[in-house]
């Protein structure tokens, strides 16, 4: 055991999670690559978990965080703050919502909290309404509302919460459906739930389940169950923590696959906008985001220089057109894994959009999960130099692969040509 870990695990809670056997120190990152204190270097294709969405160490970012830190780091939103008011600007028009409104938090756990506040008070209930194999944060509300085991340490909650048929296309009871069947059912399913229900204030659900392993539904989805909630006056949550700002290259929000029935009436956002800066923060209409009626404030959200880092990070990502990077390379990495995996009796499914890619893996010859099979690929790919993520329902078996937005086809190429041998190593 090194000396860091020792001194780790004797201040730390047991409960904090490590990765690998020989867990890693990230001294230090250029571009889309990491190095460790031993001065090992690595391709990273999980940024910090989805968190450095353009790239590490990018210099108008970098710029941005000393030029502010230089004049004043924080103030809290007692004052006016100009870069908050300057990103909230940019938000609100980004995020197709009418009238919109913008709260910065400090995570999307407090992103996630703050959107069921809301919803609750609005709507005077407090039963949500959210996905199963979902994951909202760790904080008691968000830990209540969490629908994948793994994440959620009690069943206690200040929340009713019913789960709802959906986030995971290929499993359950509805898998064998076509995409338009499949819809139908889960449709069906969330009418007969309202029908033994007081009415919810909200549902609540990522367009791509993250810790779920990056699972979704059919596009239209989300939109055909708006149908329905807008008959009676449950709000609709989108938690793009993890696939907003462009990551699933296809749309710049995830919602967007599923617009028909317009824009969500609440986004939660987190993760990437800050570029690993601490940032998360809350859309919704002027009537639902003015609802409360006590004060409060936020010490840390919006504070100087994670907004300017922020506004320095979308506007690198949007003048350099990361979305439609994110399509064109995750179009082809995708490619790529599903022809080098095809003849893997392991890997059960190949899934994803832009660059926000699962792998998932089971005991060959079954459809049973293959948890140990995901420990042993992760390790392998990290002796290859290739840093990736794991998750999953029921058991965390599925690789989880989510490079900052800038990656390149070379890097693509040759982090696929590592995981592939991870994988047949796995084999």
């Amino acid at each position: 055991m090194n000396d860091l870990y020792a001194r780790h695990r004797a201040v730390l809670p047991d409960w904090l999670a490590l990765y690998y056997e020989d867990p890693l120190e990230i001294t230090h990152g250029e571009g889309r690559h990491v190095w460790d204190a031993h001065g090992n270097r690595y391709l990273d294709f999980f940024g910090g978990i989805l968190t450095t969405m353009t790239a590490h160490a990018l210099p108008e970012v970098t710029k941005a965080v000393s030029e502010q830190a230089g004049r004043i780091i924080h103030s809290s939103t007692l004052y006016l703050n100009r870069p908050m008011v300057e990103l909230a600007e940019r938000i609100a028009e980004v995020s197709q919502i009418p009238d919109a409104r913008v709260f910065f938090t400090t995570s999307g756990t407090e992103a996630n909290d703050t959107a069921l506040l809301l919803a609750t008070a609005h709507r005077r209930s407090n039963t949500i309404l959210a996905m199963r194999n979902s994951y909202h944060g760790r904080s008691f509300s968000a830990v209540g509302i969490t629908g994948n085991r793994g994440w959620s340490p009690t069943s206690l909650s200040p929340l009713q919460t019913l789960y709802v048929h959906g986030g995971v296309r290929t499993r359950g009871p509805y898998a064998a459906l076509s995409d338009a069947e499949f819809t139908a059912a889960c449709v069906e399913d969330l009418k007969d739930l309202l029908g033994h229900t007081r009415a919810p204030a909200a549902l609540i659900a990522e367009p791509v389940q993250g810790v779920g392993g990056f699972t979704s539904p059919p596009d239209g989805l989300y939109a055909a169950f708006r149908e329905v909630l807008k008959e009676h006056g449950i709000l609709w949550i989108a938690d793009e923590v993890q696939t907003g700002w462009g990551r699933t290259g296809d749309h710049f929000w995830g919602w967007q696959a599923h617009a028909r029935s317009g824009p969500p009436d609440i986004v939660t956002f987190a993760k990437g906008i800050g570029n690993g800066m601490s940032v998360g923060g809350v859309v919704a209409r002027a009537e639902i985001m003015n609802c409360l009626d006590s004060n409060s404030i936020s010490t840390f959200g919006g504070t100087q220089v994670t907004m300017a880092a922020a506004l320095a990070n979308l506007t690198y990502l949007l003048e350099h057109d990361l979305q439609g990077n994110a399509r064109r390379v995750g179009g082809l990495l995708i490619d790529r894994l599903r022809t080098a995996t095809a003849q893997l009796p392991g890997v059960r499914e190949v899934r994803g959009r832009g660059l926000m890619i699962g792998v998932e893996l089971v005991r060959p010859g079954t459809d049973e999960a293959d948890p140990g099979a995901a420990s042993a690929v992760l390790e392998a790919a990290r002796e290859g130099g290739l840093l990736i993520g794991k998750g999953g329902g029921h058991n965390t078996s599925a690789l989880r692969i989510a490079p900052p937005l800038s990656l390149t086809a070379a890097e693509a190429e040759e982090g696929a040509d590592i995981l592939e041998r991870a994988l047949r190593g796995a084999q």
